[in-house]
């Protein structure tokens, strides 16, 4: 090879830079280019180094420049190993020719430019280059005055993107825009192509980051499977205005197609624009809006159909077809943001056309909400003091839904909270909160006096009390100073009830424990071993409540955490009477310095020495009516018994992998369990997950599920859960889940799913089966619904289907999708 010609030469010879093409054609054909060898793409195949998640099957590298960049980007370094200059002007660089202008390279066996030195040509097998692009080509023109240039018989790649094609002819214009002919793309792996998009005529349009193109058309292993007369898509990550991928799906019968609009008003706004057909009910129109400012963001969606079809059923009375012929909308609004670090507040507001609209059109895996919520709200985080003020309610989204089941609302509510600390452990609390609560109801409708109340509550609860902690133990003892009062109207109800109530009384706790350890060796492995008794005492007198309302209140059921609580009650309009010693003991394995728990095993028992009369009838002066006398036992046997069920649990981390949880409700005086449940878990590195669970329970344990209630049952329930996830390799999960209802012999939910996903494309298939309670506590009116979804995502273009990944995160605990 002769001497290397260097110089700084030939300014603004290199175009600034290619973008990768989702292109369209105007020719029906492919890109007719033999393919190139993947090396000659900087390719590189995955040796003993892949990652473990790793789903190509190598990676592309840019080398790195052969020439280094002039001071001025606008001028050009060369190199080559020979130089010719003509007698008429023209300059002829040939042997190894190598052109950098910025972060552009061009490497050409033949360079020649015209005396003009309005233009170059470079003869190929050329090579050009800019920061993550490569482009090989037999020829191209360049432009010496614009950034203008055309490359024939072009192959290139996009680094970053994972992402390379052919086009006959690449042109940038003199506007920085792209043209391509003939060409084709995928995200594929060289000589692993299950798709690319073909076509003839594409713009590419770099400032705006999108492209154009007609006449394209998608092939799956060569062969055509869809046609876009024109067609827009993104070539960055940025956000676009243009169509989405369509959903389509079939359900009971009927076609369900959504086409969503994308549009992207300005950087920090956007909306989705959704008409959606189902050929059994109508046109639906949904659309979703969402901003984001520096100190607060939000967003509001909704749907709307004009009348509604009645869905396919052949039988009249048939739920879905309750409102047939009516408009069906709904409409959700959340913003969120803060005034300061300490301040901060909060909107919401959620509305539905009626109870079972998401029943009828919610999301396609039937994980439908349970409510609307309605929110107002300002807070305020001190050092010492919390101050929040809401308006707050929701609509409860079921069909049929009685007066007597509609929620509260507060308008206003209004709560100050504070605490003090002193050294040795003393400590005091406030807590004080101010309330109206409101519904719209007919009061004459509504079958017991205190439910047809509405009004205000005002509750105090000042608190003083004595910490005292070291490693071997504490001692608390508190005392509570509880006062409500209510302002009450009964609006057209006629009753004798007072409107204007209050109660005051003390709630008084000691809690102590004491914490042994020792240095235990195990299994090979040393252990340090606790044993912590504790006990927790606590007092509270009866007062008449029978007149009060119930408007934020509900039963406990018994629990754990119940044994060391003085509240039997939620909320403030009830506070049950309690004369309790609870005793508890509990013990734990820690295997290292950091205090890792291995196993931690406890049992615990609740004894009283007065019986409960205060339930939500209020009254300290009768307990419920006993069996005998035809009331219902589980309700009397709870406030008489003189012991609490005997309650055990164990929580052991059998290994990195293995996991269990168990806890045991026992009845020593009638010897019968109560509650019990055990859970298995295996999580893995790789993704695995498995989940076995089982749930008994006896029928009356919760007493704040009442007859009518959705959660209410009138059996002893006994389920069994399993479901798991495989990540059978990089590229497949398998995902199941089974949940089976012992009690009445059925699945409550079945689903099985497949996940693929590969380089350059993903596939989620899921089938799922589960039953439907048609808003009631009753099982003879339960139906069963079904379906076969599907959603396929070709990296680089969009998907088409709903996605399945949030639904499986939550129907399989531990798991989590790989993104598409």
């Amino acid at each position: 090879m002769g001497k290397r010609l260097s110089g700084m030469a030939l300014a603004g010879l290199i175009t600034s830079g290619l973008i990768p093409p989702g292109l369209g054609a105007g020719a029906l054909q492919a890109a007719a280019l033999e393919p190139m060898p993947a090396e000659r793409l900087d390719w590189r195949p995955w040796g003993d180094e892949r990652p473990a998640d790793a789903l190509c099957r190598g990676v592309y590298v840019m080398p790195d420049y052969r020439l280094p960049a002039a001071d001025d980007p606008r001028q050009v370094q060369s190199e080559s190993d020979t130089a010719f200059y003509g007698e008429d002007g023209e300059t002829i660089l040939g042997g190894e020719v190598i052109l950098r202008r910025g972060d552009s390279q061009l490497e050409s066996p033949r360079v020649s430019v015209p005396a003009a030195r309005q233009s170059a040509f470079a003869e190929g097998p050329l090579a050009l280059r800019d920061q993550g692009l490569l482009v090989r080509g037999q020829a191209a023109e360049v432009s010496l005055v614009s950034d203008a240039a055309r490359i024939e018989s072009a192959h290139y790649v996009i680094h970053d993107r994972h992402l390379h094609g052919e086009a006959l002819q690449l042109a940038r214009l003199e506007d920085g825009r792209f043209r391509l002919t003939s060409a084709n793309f995928t995200t594929c792996d060289p000589g692993h192509e299950q798709w690319r998009l073909v076509g003839g005529d594409v713009v590419l349009d770099r400032e705006s980051g999108f492209g154009t193109a007609r006449h394209a058309r998608l092939e799956l292993g060569r062969v055509p499977v869809f046609y876009w007369p024109w067609v827009r898509f993104p070539i960055d990550d940025r956000r676009h205005t243009g169509f989405l991928w369509p959903e389509l799906g079939v359900s009971s019968g009927a076609l369900d197609y959504a086409q969503p609009f994308y549009w992207n008003i300005a950087p920090h706004q956007d909306a989705t624009i959704t008409p959606r057909w189902i050929s059994d009910r109508g046109l639906l129109l949904g659309g979703e809006y969402r901003y984001l400012f520096p100190t607060d963001a939000g967003q509001i969606e909704g749907a709307y159909l004009a009348r509604d079809g009645g869905g396919s059923s052949d039988d009249p009375e048939a739920p879905s077809r309750r409102f047939e012929g009516e408009e069906r909308w709904y409409l959700d609004y959340r913003h969120a943001g803060r005034f300061d670090p300490r301040t901060r507040y909060a909107l919401r507001y959620g509305a539905a056309s009626d109870g079972r609209y998401f029943d009828d059109f919610g999301s396609a895996f039937g994980d439908s909400p349970s409510s609307m919520p309605r929110l107002a709200q300002l807070n305020y985080h001190g050092e010492v003091w919390r101050l929040d003020a809401r308006a707050q309610g929701f609509q409860r989204l079921d069909d049929p839904l009685r007066d007597r089941d509609k929620p509260f609302y507060r308008l206003p509510s209004l709560s100050a909270d504070a605490r003090w600390s002193q050294p040795g452990g003393l400590y005091q609390e406030w807590r004080s909160n101010l309330t109206y609560f409101w519904r719209d109801v007919d009061e004459t409708a509504i079958p017991r006096d205190r439910e047809a109340a509405l009004g205000t509550r005002l509750h105090l609860s000042p608190a003083t009390g004595w910490r005292f902690e070291e490693r071997w133990g504490h001692l608390e003892p508190r005392v509570e100073w509880l006062y409500t009062a209510y302002d009450l109207d009964y609006g057209e109800r006629d009753t004798a009830r007072d409107t204007s109530l209050s109660r005051a009384l003390p709630v008084s706790s000691l809690d102590g424990g004491l914490v042994f350890e020792r240095e235990l060796a195990l299994g090979g492995r040393d252990y340090r071993q606790t044993l912590e008794p504790r006990l927790n005492y606590a007092y509270v007198p009866a007062r008449d409540q029978a007149e009060f309302p119930d408007f934020d209140t509900s039963e406990r059921a018994f629990s754990w955490a119940q044994l060391w609580s003085p509240y039997r009650f939620s909320g403030a309009d009830r506070v049950g009477d309690l004369n309790r010693l609870s005793l508890g003991l509990d013990s734990r394995l820690l295997e290292d310095e950091r205090g890792r728990e291995r196993l931690a095993v406890g049992v615990g028992q609740a004894f009283y020495f007065d019986d409960r009369h205060i339930d939500m009838d209020g009254d300290p002066d009768a307990l419920p009516t006993p069996p005998e006398q035809g009331g219902d036992f589980q309700r009397y046997y709870n406030a008489t018994r003189d012991r609490s069920p005997l309650v055990a649990r164990a929580d052991w981390r059998v290994s990195e992998r293995w996991r269990t949880r168990w806890q045991w409700f026992y009845d020593d005086n009638f010897e019968q369990t109560e509650r019990a449940s055990l859970d298995l878990q295996y999580r893995a590195r790789a993704g695995h997950v498995l989940n076995l669970g089982y749930r008994w329970e006896l029928q009356g344990f919760d007493p704040s599920a009442e007859p009518g209630d959705d959660e209410f049952r009138d059996f002893n329930r006994e389920e069994y859960d399993l479901s798991f996830a495989w990540k059978a390799s990089p590229r497949v999960d398998v995902i199941g889940r089974a949940l089976y209802d012992h009690t009445n012999d059925r699945f409550l939910e079945q689903l099985a799913g497949v996940q693929w996903n590969d380089c350059c494309y993903g596939l989620q298939l899921v089938w799922r089966e589960w039953i439907d309670d048609n808003d009631t506590a009753r099982v003879d009116d339960d139906t069963t619904d079904r379906g076969l979804f599907l959603r396929f995502v070709l990296k680089g273009l969009g998907g088409v289907g709903g996605d399945a990944g949030d639904y499986f995160e939550r129907a399989v605990p531990g798991y989590r999708a790989t993104a598409f």
